[in-house]
């Protein structure tokens, strides 16, 4: 029978061995998260990057039935940041010293949009004389689209499985065309074939989802071999049809446990790979960043979309951080990540190590 200090020396876990992890609780905890961080200094140093966000648009033709965005909200108002702001927020970040900057928004995938991604993606690489790398999280298209924008510029792409079991996944969606879980898995296999850094996630937390349902996630990062990964607690909207099942989700206390649970496991897991420090840890705990940072994550999104459409873009309601000033956040970043003895890297880019390697390996073979 091994013991949980034995699990935590091996470089390679079994289903049994990871829930094992994920159930770890107080001072089993504390030595998991101990652990990862031993893992990713010993890796990545204590490095900590940044991506300026810009959340572009809250326009969504999906329904999900966890976001406060999902087209039927007739609540949300609805908005288009311009080319022009957009441009503005890559000035920002370039004067904040932002080596990335992410674009987010609502799925959509008519030319219109896709047109203006491409235009927009080539104006910041222009703008910034090719020093801004560019994250994109712009939901489900065709691989020509998604090489389109890689030609473009964009070099990393987030698509959130969300969650990667099937029942699961179509217990959080509706069941119709627009919501497909296999072409969901089509689209992270496209990213991977069109050359992106790829990045994926899950929530954690979920009514009806279970140790095992985690298990499963993060074997499939590592089936996937993913460069990047954006773990965070579910937050439940009130206007979405989620929000009935508020009673069956875990504590607050509950989901940040088992948050830092799952980022630690997987930095043990996956010692190179990028891991977000998402907003929403801070939503659920005023330390939640640090503590993400302190289990394993190296990647914290700034925000830059500006101000008067912040309050519109809430997938999950009392968000952080929404009425900060970019040059505020900035400062106080610095001050957060180095009182845990941590280091913003920046002008950087902030690849994925683990992704570098790997394309290094490829172009030697």
């Amino acid at each position: 029978m091994k013991t949980f200090d034995d699990i935590l020396e091996q470089s390679r876990f079994d289903r049994d061995d990871l829930k094992r992890l994920l159930d770890s609780r107080g001072a089993e905890a504390e030595k998991l998260r101990q652990r990862a961080l031993a893992v990713k200094l010993g890796t990545l140093d204590n490095h900590v990057h940044l991506r300026g966000l810009v959340e572009l648009s809250n326009i969504c033709r999906k329904d999900c039935l966890y976001c406060g965005l999902r087209r039927s909200n007739t609540k949300v108002v609805r908005y288009t940041v311009s080319d022009e702001e957009v441009m503005g927020c890559a000035r920002l970040a370039l004067e904040l010293g932002y080596g990335s900057m992410a674009i987010q928004c609502g799925e959509r995938s008519d030319r219109a949009f896709t047109e203006r991604i491409t235009r927009l993606v080539r104006e910041i690489k222009r703008l910034s004389d090719n020093s801004i790398g560019i994250t994109l999280s712009c939901g489900e298209q065709s691989e020509e689209v998604y090489r389109e924008w890689f030609e473009a510029g964009a070099h990393r792409y987030l698509l959130r499985i969300e969650s990667s079991d099937k029942s699961l996944y179509e217990k959080i969606h509706p069941q119709d065309d627009v919501h497909d879980f296999e072409r969901r898995l089509a689209c992270i296999d496209s990213l991977l074939k069109t050359g992106y850094q790829t990045g994926t996630g899950v929530m954690v937390g979920l009514p009806f989802q279970t140790l095992d349902h985690l298990v499963h996630d993060l074997l499939f990062f590592q089936e996937k071999d993913v460069a990047m990964v954006g773990l965070g607690p579910f937050l439940p909207h009130p206007d979405t049809p989620l929000w009935a099942y508020r009673e069956q989700i875990p504590s607050d206390e509950e989901r940040m446990r088992l948050t830092l649970n799952m980022i630690a496991t997987l930095r043990l897991m996956m010692p190179e790979i990028n891991m977000v420090a998402a907003t929403a840890t801070q939503t659920l705990d005023p330390q939640g960043r640090e503590k993400a940072v302190e289990a394993g994550a190296n990647v914290i999104m700034p925000n830059l979309t500006p101000q008067q459409y912040r309050e519109e873009y809430l997938i999950y309601p009392d968000k952080a951080c929404v009425g900060d000033k970019p040059e505020q956040c900035r400062g106080c970043l610095d001050l957060r990540m180095k009182s845990i003895g941590h280091e913003i890297l920046y002008n950087a880019w902030g690849d994925s190590v683990a992704f570098t390697k790997r394309s290094a390996r490829q172009g030697s073979a």
